[in-house]
């Protein structure tokens, strides 16, 4: 039986610990010939854990997340979504696994015509049948689990860029998913609003018992709410542990990102012809 269609008390049962996401020996490239952004990728997320996905720009973080909502497909391997095949699904069988998933975009990309309460009511209203009576009262308790009951009226253009996240937050988890997928949940927020969404993030992971699942920059705010943390590295898996072992890491890789070194394994240049063939330098 498909879990998105499993009546709500068999879902509850579920337990903690039990693999939700597993990604295994996958391949992607955007077009055929074209370069490998993963290859041969192996991952689990487990029910109850926030993992963080890190890595330099453009090792292939957010494609995960694609590959897990089911935007892009893998050329080989599989994304397994609570044991279904992502890569196989149908429309409708796709639909109703994405109703199990919240996402959490970059930015908050909330609906600007919308208010604060009708962002948060969008999905309820758009995947639910509720009466008015218990979506308002649905969507106050989302806002207010993130301290914004009284913001309920306001425009996202009279709303700061931290509040906006949190409003995108409540958004996220309008429909109680047992999956939150967060795309650099952390970017271009003061230490405050940083601080406040990286407690949200663990708090709500655990009321909710949910997976959350971090693309993100952040070492020290992720490593304080992070279960387990993956390093991504030219589309593999370069290191993965929890935070305190890779604090304690000597690996050359981790040291770079941890420590911000600009020398390391992750060189500054991008991969091309050498100097002297570009500039015409005869050798």
């Amino acid at each position: 039986m498909n879990s998105s269609h499993l009546p709500p008390l068999e879902v509850e049962k579920k337990a903690a610990g039990e693999v939700v996401v597993e990604i295994k020996d996958v391949d992607f490239a955007y077009a055929p010939g074209e370069r490998q952004i993963l290859s041969g990728l192996n991952m689990e997320f487990r029910r109850g854990q926030v993992v963080a996905v890190m890595g330099g720009s453009g090792c292939g973080k957010t494609t995960i997340l694609r590959l897990i909502g089911g935007q892009y497909t893998a050329q080989s391997g599989q994304v397994l979504f609570e044991g279904h095949d992502i890569g196989k699904m149908n429309a409708a069988e796709l639909m109703a696994a994405r109703r199990r998933m919240g996402m959490l975009f970059q930015f908050g990309a909330l609906f600007t015509d919308l208010s604060v309460f009708e962002n948060v009511a969008f999905p309820l209203r758009e995947h639910t049948n509720l009466s008015e009576e218990l979506l308002r009262s649905l969507v106050l308790m989302k806002l207010n689990a993130v301290g914004l009951r009284g913001a309920r009226d306001l425009m996202p253009s009279q709303i700061s860029g931290g509040m906006a996240r949190r409003v995108a937050l409540a958004r996220a988890i309008a429909l109680d998913p047992p999956l939150i997928m967060y795309d650099e949940p952390f970017a271009g927020l003061d230490p405050i609003s940083l601080g406040i969404t990286a407690r949200l993030i663990r708090d709500l992971n655990n009321a909710l018992g949910a997976t959350s699942l971090l693309v993100t920059h952040d070492v020290e705010e992720t490593f304080e709410i992070a279960d387990y943390v993956y390093f991504i590295a030219n589309g593999r898996i370069g290191a993965q542990g929890t935070p305190e072992e890779l604090s304690r890491s000597t690996d050359p890789f981790v040291r770079q990102f941890l420590d911000a070194a600009p020398d390391g394994p992750v060189p500054f240049h991008y991969p091309g012809e050498s100097l002297a063939l570009d500039f015409g330098v005869k050798i």
